[in-house]
């Protein structure tokens, strides 16, 4: 069975609890295969991204096809809805055309402007909206209205595209990779030239980056060890 996000934001959970663990969202209007049914929850799969997890059924209606979709490209946005006037989030999905972000033939000028938007925004794990965002889930975001699918986490993000030889070399709307003591990667953020980058960290920030990774203009240190980065279109 196939179903779609009929409120504004679903909290998408690792287990079958209001109190389990957040690990993304359902933005009105996406859709998603129904894998389970316990009565209150259901255990999903997202079209767009692949993601499973459990939300709660009264936040999905069942469909018999995926209908044509248009998205929410700006930050966010007040729309008369069937289920009435809501203010959306960046990334929801609705039934009528709305205003395109990609106002040039630069896309890489664009991802870089859209990506400001969010400056401030505050960082929610598993957070993937205007109303909060996690490192993957915003630059995510960015994409995904740039007509870009990419998967949910920065580890599984990190395996698309090709790797930069030189750091010097990247340019805007590149993705940088930061890796943990054990060499996992558990960062990304996404450069706005070839010395700075922007993610989500505490909120979405404006940080340098060099060679070891990322350097806090506002803390004076260095707090993300760099792996490596990566052009993926």
């Amino acid at each position: 069975m196939i179903a779609q996000c009929h409120v504004l934001i679903s909290p998408l959970r690792k287990e079958n609890s209001e109190q389990s663990e957040m690990i993304s969202q359902m933005l009105y209007g996406e859709t998603c295969e129904i894998l389970e049914n316990n009565g209150s929850f259901s255990k999903i799969k997202m079209d767009f991204d692949g993601t499973k997890g459990w939300t709660n059924t009264n936040h999905l209606h069942p469909i018999k096809e995926i209908p044509t979709k248009y998205l929410v490209e700006e930050p966010f946005g007040v729309f008369d809805l069937k289920e009435g006037r809501s203010l959306l989030s960046i990334g929801s999905e609705v039934d009528f055309p709305t205003e395109k972000v990609l106002k040039t033939e630069n896309l890489r000028e664009s991802i870089v402007e859209t990506a400001k938007k969010f400056l401030n925004v505050p960082y929610l794990w598993g957070g993937r909206s205007f109303f909060g965002v996690d490192d993957d889930g915003f630059v995510q975001l960015v994409y995904k209205v740039h007509g870009i699918v990419l998967p949910r986490t920065a580890e599984k993000q990190a395996e698309t595209g090709e790797v930069i030889d030189f750091l010097g070399e990247s340019e805007a709307g590149d993705l940088a990779f930061f890796e943990n003591e054990e060499g996992k990667i558990n960062h990304v953020g996404i450069m706005l030239n070839a010395y700075e980058v922007i993610h989500a960290f505490g909120k979405v920030r404006l940080d340098s980056l060099d060679s070891s990774g990322i350097y806090s203009n506002d803390l004076k240190k260095h707090t993300h060890k760099l792996r490596f980065v990566k052009r993926v279109f």
